[in-house]
């Protein structure tokens, strides 16, 4: 099993996932594309300048924090993190895109629709995640994936660093 990604792969990835997100929202049709804080909350900024490049025009724009619908609140500490979400777009009755960097046992994607549900009900919702690492605790799963990786030990980590927070696009499968 291949364990690093450089900055090319992760552009690749990238584009693979543009592509195929355009094919399904090309032209005139609207979408709401809502990243989960925080690498989710870069990814989704960056489909979204590149979708407005493949010709999607209506795209609204949001930010999830899933703090506090994590079913493993109490594991975080007594203080968890809450930043804001920031949902300034009408949701209902409109497709909507969740981003996420990696997914893996699925409850991550729990918490966030159960956040989204307090904002409005989407006419759909579609999953783009850079990495499904497997692993599923729940039955979720990506309508798009920029790479799948299998046979990832249950002791490891895929970690994604991405420019805008890390400095550098990279994608590691390491040892927790």
């Amino acid at each position: 099993m291949r364990n690093q990604y450089d900055e090319g792969d992760v552009g690749r990835m990238i584009d693979h996932l543009v592509t195929a997100i355009a094919t399904d929202f090309a032209g005139d049709r609207s979408i709401n594309i809502v990243g989960i804080r925080t690498r989710g909350e870069t990814l989704a900024e960056r489909l979204a300048q590149q979708l407005k490049q493949h010709g999607v025009k209506n795209i609204g724009r949001g930010v999830l924090d899933i703090t506090l619908y994590r079913d493993d609140l109490s594991e975080i500490g007594p203080r968890p993190l809450v930043r804001p979400t920031q949902i300034s777009v009408d949701i209902n009755g409109a497709p909507l895109l969740l981003v996420d960097d990696v997914l893996f046992t699925g409850r991550s994607i729990r918490a966030a629709l159960d956040a989204l549900s307090d904002f409005g009900r989407p006419s759909a919702i579609r999953l783009a995640v850079l990495v499904d690492r497997g692993g599923r605790e729940l039955p979720i799963q990506a309508d798009y994936v920029g790479l799948t990786l299998k046979d990832v030990p249950r002791g490891h980590r895929v970690n994604v660093k991405l420019r805008e927070t890390d400095g550098r696009d990279e994608i590691l499968v390491e040892p927790k």
